[in-house]
């Protein structure tokens, strides 16, 4: 797939996060893909998204940075939001909070194959009353 396709592909990936779409996947994601090197369902991948968006009903999906070079991805994405149930081990405190994930992407076949994500935990905790992680 070429960048600029893929890159659109992407992006409209995202909006179905941001529009709350994630029970079918299936123009975006493979089968099976890994996580952080963790194997997994497309199921799996859906319900893992939708459990954020369960803690977190607003969360939205920012593209901050975005890079496409050949089968991969890359993005920097932007977060604001207010968890309502507990994330990543923290309470929620009623406090909208702001963070980033950077996460990198292969996809095969126009499919997410495997990702690689990694969110600032240290802002998460700061900003939810446990400095210091």
């Amino acid at each position: 797939m070429a960048s600029s396709k893929l890159e659109e592909h992407y992006r409209r990936y995202v909006d179905y996060l941001n529009e709350r779409k994630t029970h079918d996947l299936s123009d975006f994601v493979h089968d099976e893909l890994t996580y952080n090197d963790k194997p997994m369902s497309r199921a799996d991948y859906q319900n893992y998204i939708g459990d954020d968006i369960a803690r977190i009903p607003d969360l939205y999906f920012d593209i901050h940075h975005l890079l496409v070079s050949g089968d991969y991805v890359s993005s920097r994405i932007r977060f604001k939001c207010t968890p309502v149930k507990e994330f990543r081990g923290h309470s929620p405190n009623g406090q909208t909070i702001s963070f980033v994930e950077h996460v990198f992407y292969r996809f095969e076949d126009g499919k997410i194959r495997q990702v690689w994500s990694l969110l600032d935990d240290q802002a998460i905790a700061a900003q939810l009353g446990k400095p210091g992680l």
